[in-house]
């Protein structure tokens, strides 16, 4: 018996399976049929949907990542190559270093 090949399912669709697992309208056989998937893949869609369902409320806002603040990354940028380039120029003055890098 030949595999199938690997599917990708829009988020779209996910939902949809989700959705109409939550509803319960329908077993899992039923709907593991009617879309073609295993249910073990509807059973973790559904958990995943009844996990992440707060988020679509606005409780996922404050999970973001914190502001990067752009201009203390770029003085430590500057730092760190001026030093770089100090220290080369040193050790190539005393031979440590060889002008081949």
């Amino acid at each position: 018996m030949a595999r199938r090949p690997r599917r990708n399912h829009s988020p779209a669709f996910k939902a949809k399976v989700a959705l109409a697992a939550v509803r319960g309208d329908k077993t899992l056989a039923e709907l593991a049929q009617q879309f073609d998937l295993h249910p073990n893949q509807i059973t973790q869609w559904r958990s995943q949907l009844l996990e992440n369902a707060a988020g679509v409320f606005g409780a996922a806002a404050d999970s973001g990542p914190p502001p990067v603040d752009l201009k203390a990354l770029h003085a430590k940028i500057g730092e760190l190559t001026l030093e770089n380039d100090f220290l080369e120029g040193a050790l190539t003055k005393a031979g440590l270093l060889s002008a081949r890098r």
